[in-house]
């Protein structure tokens, strides 16, 4: 086979990668947006504020907690870093006062035991509420997270197709150049 025609094999078919490449970029772009969108609405539409540093439930909270919300402090939660900050630090800790360091399951197998306990009952409930909202802001979190990544994926993929654009038009140009009778 001629080496030109080699090239220019090679060369439509790096055109064809780059056309994959932008078209996947154009796809991920908008899964970011799209998931990144409904988070934040989501999120939003639950009206979470952080506590400020000023309230008590912020100074009630241990010195590492403190440190994970303060950067979020009065805030509306909004995003899934702060999702994850609220629910880790924030709603985990009252969680676990309010258990006795003891989690929704192992205070509801006690409360099955002892039905006639109003105290444990009530305290089940609240962590059973308390761990769902958790898991939902955690989840929000994960989702978000898978946002940032298919953001950062549609710019890996948009650099590749121009990066192949571009070696495919030296290869076409290269084609060119070569003696047609020369063989590879």
């Amino acid at each position: 086979m001629q080496r030109s025609k080699v090239d220019k094999l090679v060369s439509s078919l790096g055109l064809v990668i780059a056309l994959v490449l932008l078209l996947s970029s154009f796809g991920l772009l908008f899964a970011h947006n799209f998931v990144h969108k409904q988070v934040s609405n989501q999120l939003s539409s639950q009206k979470i504020s952080f506590p400020k540093t000023s309230d008590a439930a912020f100074k009630a909270l241990p010195a590492s907690d403190q440190a994970a919300v303060r950067p979020y402090a009065g805030q509306q939660l909004t995003t899934g870093a702060q999702a994850e900050a609220f629910a880790d630090h924030y709603i985990a800790v009252h969680l676990s006062k309010i258990g006795g360091g003891k989690t929704y399951s192992e205070l509801s197998a006690q409360s099955q035991v002892n039905p006639s306990d109003t105290a444990l009952a009530a305290k089940v409930s609240t962590l059973f509420q308390g761990e769902m909202l958790r898991g939902t802001l955690l989840n929000a979190y994960a989702f978000d997270t898978m946002a940032v990544v298919a953001g950062l994926a549609a710019v890996g993929a948009f650099i590749g197709a121009i990066v192949f654009v571009i070696l495919s038009l030296l290869g076409f140009a290269h084609a060119k150049k070569v003696n047609p009778s020369r063989r590879k």
